[in-house]
Formats: structure tokens, C-alpha cells, sequence
């Protein structure tokens, strides 16, 4: 179906010989989570070097690009823009030099107060290089109050949002998450060098051992001298508000997240659904890549056969994460294909983990039509998405979401299909192994952990204006 859009992800390595290899292939592992550019930036006691660009990280980097890279410390990104302009000056790590020296920084997430922060800056005379919120981060690490600080407490303590972070120096590699831990961060080690990265499928990528979460509010410090590790906010306001979302759609699934498989997760998923929603059906189909582990637990809770009714083009990129709808729309007709022989004259229950805005997901399910399906049953594995993300996904406008102005059964006459049941809430956290409780579920309820206030609508105000700026 159509899909929300995501952020960014970070990889990093320190001491070791062949980081840059490691942080390139670590990357590979992550590129599902941005297409639009990819960067790297390594150091040793001299200082710190990078390489960024704009497409996938095998468009951006060779041979020679990551030889000239070599050095013992590096860290990486991968990037989708959900606040700033698609351009190199937004492409990631950050690299900058002030009072204290050279610093490379990598985000994913979003902050929430970026604009206001951005607009005192520029009241006083910064001067800003990108649109990006991740800039913002440095200026408040350059501000003289807080460069002559020690650590970085004071710093990320002036943050509000989501945001797991990298920062870079020539002798040290620091790894960050918010108090509520909206993003996950793993920790992990291959041949004693420390390993950060967004997803545990990048540990394994480079045979690195997973060691444990970087908890939420917690910054860890990564040098020759080993690892240290502080919690730099109050306990008061770490408050765990793990996103869902990244267990349903976002996330690889042979990743563990917050302590999940999200394999396993997401067939408990599609288990339940069979229970709650049974359907008369010949055979349980997916929408690749998001809906496979859902359907298999469909189809394993209720008995009806798993077929494979579509047929993925692996050479079109995600299409939820193309900036553009024109573009979202063009590689969507690429990217699937029904298989008439094995839909005609069936009734097909199709499993996927959502629905965004619609238009994509009533575009697919035409094909089964088309194909000759006798009956079209759709299945979603979470709620539907009724309120905006103000935490990193870009769903930011309650109108795009069509689930947020018309009712179940409206959804189901736009998408012309026989029947449509998506989980609850209380269903949905249900198939999590730790507490309901420790989840974000604010796209689905309305319900946010973290106060957006106002934010959001500066945000994407201001951000709208910086873009036509670009584009002009």
C-alpha cells in the first residue's frame, strides 16, 4: 500500500582498520531507510575527512573514494529528508569547525523546536549553510556557554523530539538518544572496536556482536580509552515512547528492535488479524516487502494457503521515500506486478502493515481486479493513521491522511475492494513482548508524548518558505 516516508540512519565504527569498509557495508544494510543521499566522514588524531552525495550509497561511493577515506574512526548516514530541502548541502554527516575543533554530526529523527532555535540563531546573527534541523544541533554545540563544557549534556538537554545522534572528533566517536527513545540505537563490537548503528541488521552485515540498546536519554563516549556512558538528562523525563511504527513497517525484519524481533512481531501481527477479521478466502497474499511477515502469520493462524499474487521489480527504489508524489506515483507503476494465473478466479485476502494517503494502495489493488480476482479482501496490521508524526515520519498533515477524514467503510468503497479491517490499538501493542505502555501510538491516537505545541506548523511554514527559496 502507499507508505509514510521515513528519515535517516546513522552507522558508526571506532579503532578499527578498516572502519570505512565496515561503516560503507553497514550502510548497504540501512539503505531502505533514504534513497536521496548518503555520506561519510572518517578521522584519526589528525582530524576528520568526508565524502557525501546525493542517490543511493553505491551511487555515491567506489573504490577510490572510500581508499582516499581510510582512517581508523568513521561514521555514516543514509539520508530522506522530512525537514529540509533535498540538495548536498542537507547530505550527511554535518562537518564543521569551531571553537573546540572539528566535529562531523549525523541525525535521524526530528526535532520539534528547530525552527524557533534556528530563527533566535539568525536574530543574532548565524549564519546557516543548510536547511537542514540537524544544523541547528551544531550551532547550539558552538555557542560559547556551551562550547566550554566537557561533555555534551548541556547541549542535548536544550533538545525536544526525537533524535538518535553520531558525533565524530578525531579521537572520539559519541553515540546519543532522546529520553523517550522514539529511535532505536544499538551497540554493538567486532574485533573490540565499539560498533553504533540504527538497526541490528548492520551488525550483523559486518559480523559485528550485538551488545545492547543505547538507552533512552543516555549518551556514550567511544575512545582509545574504552567506553563510558552517562544519562544527561534528569530521570523525571525519560519516559520510554518507543515508536510503533518502527516495529510494523519501518524497520528491517531480521532486525531486532527495542528488544523485538521484528520478523516475529509483525507475524504475531498478522495472526491476530486472522483471529479478529476471519474472511471466506482461496488463498493470503502479501504486498512485498511490508506485508510478507503479517501474511505469513495470516495465513498460518487461519489455514488459507500463502500465495505470492505480486511480483516485485527489485530494481525501482522504495516508493515511499521519493520526495515527489509524481515520482511516488511512477514507480509504483513499476514496481508491482499481479500474477493473473495465480489471482484469477480466486478470493484473495491481501496483507499489508498500512495505509497512508490511499491513492498508491487503490492503484495496486487494481491490478488484482485487472488480474481477475473474484473477491478482494484487505487485511492492515496496525490502526489506521489519523494524526500527523511530528517525531521523524513524514506523515505531518492530518489531510493527507485519508483515514483521518473518512470513516473504514469510506476507505473501503475508494479502494473498491470487498471488504477492509485494520488492528486496534490495544490489538497492535498487544503482540509486543514488553509493556503496550512503552510505545509511541500518537499517529494512531492522537496521543503525543512529547508536546508538539505549536512547532510543527512553524516548522513546515518556515520550512516551506526555505524551499521555495531553493527551488527559486
Amino acid at each position: 500500500m502507499e507508505k509514510a516516508r521515513e528519515y535517516c540512519r546513522l552507522f558508526g565504527v571506532f579503532g578499527c582498520k578498516d572502519a570505512v569498509e565496515k561503516v560503507y557495508y553497514g550502510l548497504y544494510s540501512l539503505q531502505h531507510r533514504g534513497e536521496e543521499s548518503a555520506g561519510i566522514a572518517s578521522s584519526d588524531s589528525t582530524g576528520i575527512i568526508h565524502h557525501r552525495g546525493l542517490g543511493l550509497v553505491s551511487d555515491v561511493f567506489n573504490p577510490l573514494i572510500l581508499k582516499n577515506l581510510e582512517r581508523p574512526n568513521a561514521i555514516g548516514h543514509v539520508r530522506y529528508s522530512t525537514y529540509g530541502t533535498n540538495d548536498i548541502d542537507n547530505a550527511q554527516p554535518l562537518v564543521v569547525t569551531y571553537s573546540r575543533g572539528e566535529v562531523a554530526v549525523a541525525h535521524n529523527g526530528q526535532l520539534l523546536d528547530a525552527c524557533k532555535l534556528r530563527d533566535d540563531y539568525e536574530q543574532h546573527g548565524s549564519i546557516f549553510h543548510t536547511t537542514s534541523d540537524t544544523e541547528v544541533i551544531v550551532h547550539l554545540m558552538a555557542k560559547p556557554s556551551h562550547a566550554v563544557r566537557d561533555n555534551l549534556s548541556h547541549v542535548l538537554n536544550h533538545l525536544k523530539g526525537a533524535f538518535s545522534l553520531l558525533f565524530l572528533t578525531k579521537d572520539e566517536m559519541v553515540g546519543v538518544r532522546d529520553p523517550n527513545g522514539f529511535r532505536p540505537l544499538s551497540l554493538g563490537k567486532v574485533n573490540g572496536s565499539y560498533v553504533i548503528a540504527s538497526e541490528t541488521c548492520a551488525l550483523n552485515q559486518i559480523g559485528a556482536e550485538y551488545i545492547r540498546d543505547v538507552e533512552p536519554g543516555e549518551v556514550v563516549y567511544v575512545n582509545k580509552y574504552g567506553l563510558r556512558s552517562e544519562i544527561y538528562c534528569s530521570p523525571r523525563r525519560i519516559r520510554p515512547s518507543y515508536c510503533i511504527f518502527e516495529l510494523i513497517y519501518f524497520s528491517r525484519p531480521d532486525s531486532v528492535i527495542f528488544g523485538e524481533s521484528v520478523h516475529m512481531f509483525r507475524k504475531r501481527l498478522g495472526m491476530r488479524l486472522a483471529e479478529e477479521f476471519p474472511v471466506d478466502a482461496d488463498i493470503v497474499i502479501s504486498v512485498p516487502e511490508g506485508g510478507n511477515s503479517a501474511a505469513l502469520g495470516y495465513s498460518h493462524f487461519s489455514g488459507i494457503p500463502l500465495e505470492r499474487g505480486f511480483i516485485r521489480n527489485h530494481y525501482v527504489g522504495r516508493t515511499f521515500i521519493q520526495p515527489e508524489q509524481a515520482r511516488r506515483d511512477r514507480k509504483v507503476e513499476l514496481k508491482l506486478n499481479a500474477i493473473s494465473e495465480v489471482i484469477k478466479g480466486k478470493k484473495v485476502v491481501v496483507v499489508d502493515d498500512s495505509i497512508v494517503r490511499g491513492t498508491t494502495s487503490k492503484s495496486r489493488l487494481s491490478l488484482l481486479r485487472k488480474a481477475g480476482a473474484k473477491e478482494i479482501h484487505v487485511r492492515i496490521s496496525c490502526p489506521p493513521l489519523r494524526f500527523p508524526c511530528h517525531y521523524g515520519i513524514d506523515f505531518q498533515i492530518k489531510e493527507e491522511l485519508i483515514a483521518a477524514k473518512h470513516s473504514i467503510d469510506e476507505i473501503r468503497g475508494f479502494l473498491q475492494v470487498d471488504s477492509l479491517a485494520y488492528l486496534g490499538i490495544q490489538s497492535t501493542l498487544s503482540c509486543a513482548s514488553i509493556s503496550g505502555g512503552h510505545y509511541c501510538n500518537a499517529c494512531f491516537s492522537g496521543d503525543y508524548p512529547v508536546s508538539p505545541g505549536d512547532s510543527s506548523n512553524k516548522n513546515n511554514k518556515s520550512e516551506s518558505k526555505r524551499k521555495k527559496r531553493v527551488e527559486a
